[in-house]
């Protein structure tokens, strides 16, 4: 498997003089099989456009582009990328977009193509030569072709958010974002009136349970890719609930799964190359128990499995 990063910021594109290193692109990953012709996209996120051009002027003179995209969830950061991923402007390419089910009215058609309507661009949906399907996905796991295992997981965020394990050839690759730690939702105050013990009780048991699955889906993975927007000190000082973990609790967690590469990703846009570099020295230049190795994603960085 080869991995490769065209979008890794959080929340919103932020380009400038002080993200040229890592990269101001919302997520957007490209995964590719040796010998085999499918191209698989993880999230739609303003980095896509990059990575359509790249597609159009690498893979189109191989023959029609067949490729797969699977969107972690459906906020906007990780959406809003699609309208100028130039392949789906182009008649004979088939797209499969594959997402976690919306429980609301819309399906995941409705919301992605939502944003080619008039009000918000001038190219609507009904209007796209290219041949595209949606698939909704729960979690699961089933044999996804081509000797690939593909697993889905439901991770801790606002809105429903899943997490992908692709399994080829003896390598295992994951992508575990926007997420954060589960936590107890019921009162552990005993002095408050509302206090139960048995459901707090109960409460800390659900968490520590959910905790452990996440940790089971991407154990033994050769490569991790792990929302980690905020320091645990960021984190527990105004950002929970927010849906985004700490680098504390993503190395943590990579150390108990027996990670092998752990990739830190999604970073907030208001963090600076300069301050990257910085959290880079304190976090990643460490030795790590069972070779863990860590490291920031970064903008056309790309990886061999």
């Amino acid at each position: 498997m080869k991995i490769k990063f065209w979008g890794v910021r959080g929340s919103i594109p932020c380009p400038g003089l002080h993200t040229v290193k890592y990269g101001g692109n919302t997520a957007c990953v490209e995964l590719r099989f040796k010998d085999l012709d499918r191209i698989i996209i993880i999230d739609a996120g303003s980095g896509i456009r990059e990575l359509g051009n790249y597609m159009l002027a690498h893979d189109l003179s191989k023959g029609p582009i067949k490729t797969e995209i699977f969107l972690t969830h459906t906020h906007w950061d990780h959406i809003m990328g699609f309208p100028f991923f130039s392949p789906i402007y182009i008649p004979g390419i088939k797209l499969k977009i594959y997402g976690p089910v919306n429980y609301e009215d819309e399906t995941l058609e409705d919301i992605l193509g939502g944003q080619l309507t008039y009000r918000y661009f001038p190219v609507r949906q009904a209007e796209l030569v290219s041949e595209i399907k949606y698939i909704e996905l729960k979690e699961d796991s089933f044999d996804f072709g081509n000797g690939i295992r593909l697993t889905t997981k439901y991770l801790n965020h606002p809105v429903l958010s899943l997490g992908y394990r692709f399994e080829h050839c003896g390598k295992i690759f994951c992508t575990v974002y926007d997420t954060e730690p589960f936590h107890n939702v019921f009162c552990t105050d005993i002095k408050n009136p509302s206090y139960d013990e048995s459901i707090a009780l109960e409460g800390e048991q659900v968490a520590k349970e959910e905790n452990r699955r996440v940790e089971d889906f991407f154990a033994d993975a050769d490569l991790v890719i792990h929302d980690t927007q905020y320091t645990q000190k960021e984190y527990e000082s105004s950002k929970m609930g927010w849906g985004h973990s700490s680098f504390e609790h993503a190395i943590s967690a990579a150390l108990r799964a027996k990670v092998k590469r752990l990739a830190l990703f999604h970073h907030d846009p208001l963090r600076t190359d300069s301050q990257i570099d910085e959290l880079s020295e304190k976090y990643c230049r460490k030795k790590y128990p069972n070779n863990l190795e860590v490291f920031f994603a970064r903008e056309g960085m790309q990886i061999d499995l």
